[in-house]
């Protein structure tokens, strides 16, 4: 097994923000996940329609695009990129009572988009607590991680 350097610190231990400036634009793109558990009668009410707030999915979908994008304003030694498609999916579960959320995010660049699918995929379901913390305030989010990323010189991943 290689020797993984954590690229974010310089020789002397301190954080620093990665110089990309020789790396290729190449195509990107990533996917990350993430799910909110909420009790039946909460889900209920986001997939009938039924919320006083309206459309909680398309808020957090919404919400979502927009944290994907302001992504280096959140995460200190993330690039700002030219993001060019953020596509964030909300698919209710009534069998296991959540919300199952996939956000992909595409540019060309010099640098990876991970960060930008998981914050998308993470403040989209943070959006859903916050709409339905009045009625369930047991929502649990988890399981937020990287499914696949394309491109780059370390090519492709998948979980």
């Amino acid at each position: 097994m290689t020797e993984q350097v954590l690229t974010h610190l310089d020789d002397k231990g301190q954080a620093r923000m990665v110089d990309v400036s020789e790396k290729a634009h190449t195509e990107r793109s990533a996917t990350a996940t993430g799910t909110i558990f909420m009790q039946l009668e909460t889900l209920s009410m986001i997939v009938e329609g039924k919320h006083k707030k309206g459309d909680v999915m398309a808020t957090a979908r919404i919400a979502g695009i927009m944290a994907a994008k302001r992504t280096p304003d959140l995460i200190p030694m993330c690039h700002p990129l030219m993001i060019t498609s953020v596509k964030v999916e909300l698919t209710p579960d009534i069998e296991n009572s959540c919300v199952v959320i996939n956000a992909t995010c595409k540019t060309v660049g010099q640098t990876g988009i991970e960060i930008e699918a998981l914050t998308a995929a993470s403040v989209a379901a943070l959006t859903l607590y916050d709409m339905c913390k009045a009625v369930d305030r047991g929502m649990v989010i988890d399981q937020v991680k990287l499914l696949e990323k394309i491109g780059g010189k370390s090519g492709h991943w998948t979980r």
